[in-house]
């Protein structure tokens, strides 16, 4: 799936990371969301899947966006 093709839930593209703007949160057009953030090795994942950090107030923007 291309960047492109996700609605942006948080960030301004003026982050830490440039246009990239990480950590953000996005959402797909099936409505699941997708975290981009610092890569964490809090505890051992199964195969195929992967942890991600992001700060509280990142998810607090994506919540305010979303409506909830």
């Amino acid at each position: 799936m291309a960047r492109e093709e996700l609605t942006r839930l948080t960030g301004n593209g003026n982050g830490t990371c440039g246009e990239d703007d990480c950590p953000n949160v996005y959402r797909t057009a099936s409505g699941s969301i997708v975290v981009q953030g610092d890569v964490s090795d809090a505890f051992t994942l199964p195969q195929g899947e992967g942890l991600v950090e992001i700060p509280e107030s990142v998810l607090r923007e994506a919540v305010r966006a979303l409506g909830w």
